[in-house]
């Protein structure tokens, strides 16, 4: 299977992608997912951001978490566990320290400057899911490489991990709603795109909130959940209002986003 890896994710990228490009068109919460040029910068951003990896990494998650494994390093090679049972405790860590990485991707205002190219988008569907800085793209890359170091998981966990981190970055952001009440159930477990649409709300409580990727328990456990936002979901602004404008949106003005020195209000909406 971890020989296949390349051909496993990327057919789980486009198959994902793919089918929710035909949900959210089919069923739009918001309408959002009309094709646009804002959706072929959202895209090509996350080619730019994989050949900026492959050029500047000379291992990835996959590859590396093998090399850690035939060394039995780390602390999964310490503790000698089963696979049933490392693989999915690996799995759980590497989501909740990706909760932790995303909410201080809000805290701290070094890097706010890189995460604010995704909040910017002034639209919500499954393309925003791709919409990424490439600085934060290999800071990311960099915090999962230090994670493997330290934990030494077995590679099928990190596989599942990244294959899970892309599948749920673009259905947690597609242009459609579950019903309530079945949103409400799903909640209960996982992140729903109504649940992470508020995350992208305007209005700075709310984005400051719903960090989970793929559980809700963590924000749920760390009081970083909001039910409802203010606003019906349907119509409620999103992005930042000091980046609305056409030009902020082209794709070299998102290349030089973080560069661009604004005050903290860059997320208020009054």
């Amino acid at each position: 299977m971890l020989e296949s890896e390349p051909i496993i994710r990327l057919t789980a990228f486009f198959g994902v992608l793919l089918v929710l490009l035909a949900i959210q068109r089919a069923w739009p919460a918001r309408g959002d997912s009309r094709w646009s040029k804002r959706q072929a910068i959202n895209l090509s951003l996350v080619v730019f951001n994989t050949l900026c990896l492959r050029f500047l990494f000379p291992v990835l998650a996959v590859a590396f978490a093998v090399i850690m494994h035939e060394r039995q390093a780390g602390l999964f090679g310490w503790l000698d566990w089963s696979p049933w049972v490392s693989i999915p405790v690996a799995v759980l860590i590497f989501d909740l320290a990706i909760y932790w990485q995303h909410r201080l991707m809000h805290t701290v205002p070094l890097l706010w400057r890189m995460h604010r190219v995704h909040h910017c988008d002034t639209g919500f569907d499954v393309t925003t899911g791709v919409r990424f800085h490439p600085l934060e793209i290999m800071l990311s890359m960099a915090i999962k490489l230090g994670l493997i170091w330290l934990l030494g998981p077995h590679p099928a966990a990190v596989l599942i991990f990244e294959v899970l981190l892309s599948a749920g970055a673009l259905f947690t952001h597609a242009d459609f709603a579950f019903p309530k009440r079945l949103d409400r159930a799903l909640r209960l477990v996982f992140v729903t795109p109504s649940m992470h649409r508020i995350h992208h709300s305007t209005w700075q409580p709310e984005t400051d909130s719903n960090y989970g990727f793929h559980l809700s328990v963590w924000d749920r456990l760390f009081a970083s959940y909001t039910t409802a936002p203010r606003e019906d979901e349907r119509r409620m602004p999103v992005g930042l209002e000091n980046f609305r404008e056409t030009t902020d949106q082209r794709l070299i003005s998102l290349l030089l986003n973080p560069f661009k020195s604004l005050p903290r209000s860059d997320r208020k909406n009054a």
